[in-house]
């Protein structure tokens, strides 16, 4: 059993963390969603990082930046409600730091509260009009230990998926072009952002404007760590197959999340929705719930096509 309350500015989480059994969330068809404990190696380092986090918190727990790494490092080992309250505690001692509105709107999306997500990210985006954009800081450095993403292609990012989860279509555009004003930093956000834009724009039926997102797309881009959106993006200008992108006979659960619901959104807008049904099942049979992908997958088959 967890309790959570808050004595003075201390956010105080009592309790082991949540077990196997104890569900994060409930998909869109009522299942409940169980987070798997990272084991070995993994378990050490993420578990190590997040008494650092707490410790920090502790020491400082007026600090908006030891909130979000305490958000983010609870975050990383699956304890998103426990995330999600660090943030809002955050929140109430500073109301105006977009960082916390875009971290706990991105994990708002991870537990299926889109109305909430879109509500945090809005929010973000009116507290950052008209400032410089900022390097975001990596938990989980990529192979360069060189930070890609920035606050504000975030802050755009999550809010078109929230949109874009809740069947909005047209409001995700607005969101990602406002998006690809800051995702041209490098060609992680870009190809990051043009993914969400060219899907939605497909969506919508305005496939002469999709066709434009995939111009600045080449095979041989900067990429450090969206090499999956990378390949879709390929895919859809017709440089890759869609088998090339995604093998259901060999790919795991988490290659399947991961690429699944691009191709299975390729042939659906496409004409085949016989076969984006079948990538769509198979992408929710497996366990990696937490990606976009998978919540992407739940929330088409759940409005249906």
């Amino acid at each position: 059993m967890r309790v959570i309350w808050f004595v003075g500015s201390l956010l105080v989480i009592l309790g082991a963390a949540p077990t196997a059994q104890t569900p994060e969330a409930t998909s869109l068809f009522g299942k409940p969603l169980i987070s798997t404990p990272p084991t070995g190696d993994a378990k050490v380092r993420l578990e190590a990082d997040l008494a650092k986090a707490q410790a920090d918190f502790d020491r400082n727990p007026s600090s908006a930046d030891a909130a979000i790494w305490l958000g983010r490092r609870l975050a990383y080992l699956g304890r998103f409600n426990d995330a999600i309250a660090a943030y809002t505690r955050g929140i109430q001692q500073h109301p105006d730091e977009a960082r916390l509105y875009r971290h706990r709107g991105h994990r708002y999306i991870t537990i299926r509260k889109f109305d909430l997500a879109a509500a945090d990210l809005r929010r973000a985006a009116q507290l950052v009009a008209g400032k410089p954009d900022e390097i975001e800081p990596d938990g989980a450095p990529n192979r360069a230990g060189i930070p890609r993403s920035t606050l504000q292609s975030n802050i755009w990012y999550h809010l078109g998926l929230a949109q874009y989860l809740s069947g909005d279509f047209n409001a995700a555009l607005v969101s990602y072009r406002e998006g690809m004003k800051v995702s041209r930093v490098n060609d992680d956000m870009l190809v990051a952002t043009s993914d969400w834009l060219y899907m939605t724009l497909r969506r919508l039926k305005r496939d002469d404007e999709a066709r434009q997102v995939l111009e600045p797309i080449r095979d041989q881009m900067d990429i450090l760590e969206n090499t999956a959106y990378h390949a879709r993006l390929l895919m859809y200008k017709g440089a890759r197959s869609a088998d090339s992108v995604l093998n259901l006979n060999t790919a795991d659960d988490v290659q399947i999340a991961t690429q699944g619901y691009g191709v299975g959104n390729w042939y659906l807008v496409n004409g085949d929705s016989r076969k984006a049904r079948e990538i769509f099942d198979r992408v929710v049979a497996g366990n990696a719930w937490q990606a976009f992908g998978w919540i992407a997958a739940e929330a088409d088959l759940k409005r249906g096509f």
